[in-house]
């Protein structure tokens, strides 16, 4: 198969190109080639158009403020929103002519759309947001594409992170990139696949 990672420099993504070995892996990143700015519907689009057609996509990639509830700002939501759900978005809807038929898009969510923890409230707002979105895209893309999402809790490769996670047990990059083999290389459509 012919795989598309967007964010494949990242920690997450990473995890996808791990698992994915085997096959022929386009790794695309802001800084790598070929570059891709996720925000930019243009550079979205130079990138499909330079890419080709692919087999599927996975995307992994968006920052998001963390905050308390009291000091999250208008420009914070927005830019988590633009950062993580419209580029993702953006990515299903300018990319769909160039996934083949029953080809595949794994977007990726994360544990707080289903679990809260404190200052993580845009977060949660547009991991949710993600998942609504597979769950109705799944019913309309045509030629059998698939779309899920991969929702993993915190990486144990992120150890920064945990402090801001109590209680949380981290989770291996290993299984996260299961979670993405098993989107793509399998038969589910519309479907969170959480890593917890």
């Amino acid at each position: 198969m012919r795989i598309l990672v967007i964010g494949a420099n990242g920690l997450v993504g990473g995890t996808a190109v791990d698992a994915l070995q085997g096959h022929e892996i386009v790794a695309a990143s802001r800084s790598g080639e070929p570059a891709v700015d996720a925000t930019d519907p243009a550079s979205v689009a130079r990138l499909f158009a330079e890419v080709g057609e692919v087999d599927a996509v996975v995307v992994a990639l968006g920052s998001v403020a963390f905050r308390p509830l009291g000091e999250l700002t208008r420009e914070d939501y927005d830019a988590a929103f633009r950062s993580k759900v419209l580029a993702q978005l953006d990515i299903v809807r300018l990319g769909t002519p160039f996934v083949r038929d029953g080809g595949s898009f794994t977007l990726t969510s994360g544990i707080l759309a289903r679990e809260p923890i404190a200052t993580g409230a845009a977060a949660s707002l547009v991991n949710g947001a993600i998942e609504s979105f597979v769950l109705a895209a799944a019913t309309e893309l045509p030629r059998g594409i698939r779309i899920n999402a991969v929702s993993p809790s915190v990486l144990e490769d992120a150890p920064s992170y945990h402090s801001s996670f109590p209680g949380f047990v981290p989770v291996s990059s290993h299984r996260v990139g299961q979670a993405f083999a098993k989107s793509v290389l399998g038969v589910q459509t519309g479907q969170v696949l959480p890593v917890d």
